[in-house]
């Protein structure tokens, strides 16, 4: 399967009738990582449920590979950043239920599985509850299930959030790996700078009197750790300053 382009045409979304965002137009390329960040409020989430089909637009369009998004779909998953496992199945039993959906016959399951387990690092935990695991190791078990169900795209709402700085710089990596080993195309929300640096091809930035897309930023790769990135910082920084506005003449 070919990862999904995806598009945001002119769309204008609202929760009742509050505005949230104005005329956005976004392409979201075929197997890229497209980062969206801005201040709370500004609409990252919103644009991830529209793109999931859980958020009809207002006006506009919301396209995967040039056909209208009515609904949710197998290929697109959605990975949050509170967790979301089924508390009463273990390990396996949430990536086999992904399995299940997608279609794959009982027999290949529980191998299917094992090898998700393995590759997200979590090998003697397959029977483990997700109240026995902690915070990283249960987003390990969300990437493992959300990946295991072959979406051709990954809808990912601050997946690392709640994670303390050393987890997380090892679920960023594992992301990455894990994503260059399933390619798939991947719109990852985040208000850290740092970590839409890290996982971005391209970060675009949300927010401001407008309801609209702000930046939309190239991040230079290839990826390496702690690469110095002051000049795309020092740009993200600037298309955040909302203060600007306010101040201009």
């Amino acid at each position: 399967m070919t990862a999904l382009n995806l598009c945001l045409d002119r769309v204008e979304l609202r929760y009742g009738r509050t505005p949230v965002l104005h005329d956005l137009t976004l392409d979201i390329r075929a197997g890229e990582i497209l980062v969206l960040t801005g201040p709370s409020g500004c609409g990252k989430s919103t644009v991830l449920r529209a793109l999931a089909g859980l958020l009809e637009p207002r006006a506009g369009r919301v396209l995967a590979d040039e056909v209208a998004i009515t609904g949710p779909d197998r290929d697109r998953a959605m990975v949050f950043q509170d967790n979301a496992l089924l508390p009463w199945r273990s390990v396996r039993s949430n990536i086999e239920l992904a399995l299940k959906l997608r279609g794959e016959p009982r027999a290949t399951r529980s191998d299917q599985a094992t090898r998700w387990i393995a590759e997200v690092g979590l090998t003697g935990f397959e029977d483990y509850l997700p109240k026995s695991l902690s915070g990283g190791m249960r987003q390990r078990v969300q990437l493992a299930r959300g990946l295991a169900g072959a979406p051709r795209a990954v809808l990912m709402d601050e997946p690392f959030g709640a994670l303390d700085t050393p987890t997380r710089i090892t679920m960023q990596r594992l992301l990455i790996h894990t994503w260059q080993a399933h390619p798939a195309t991947l719109v990852f929300v985040t208000h850290d700078v740092d970590e839409a640096l890290t996982l971005g091809d391209r970060i675009a930035v949300l927010g401001g009197s407008d309801r609209a897309l702000r930046a939309l930023i190239d991040v230079p790769r290839p990826r390496v750790a702690n690469v110095d990135r002051d000049s795309e910082r020092t740009e993200i920084l600037g298309a955040l300053d909302f203060t600007q506005e306010s101040t201009a003449a």
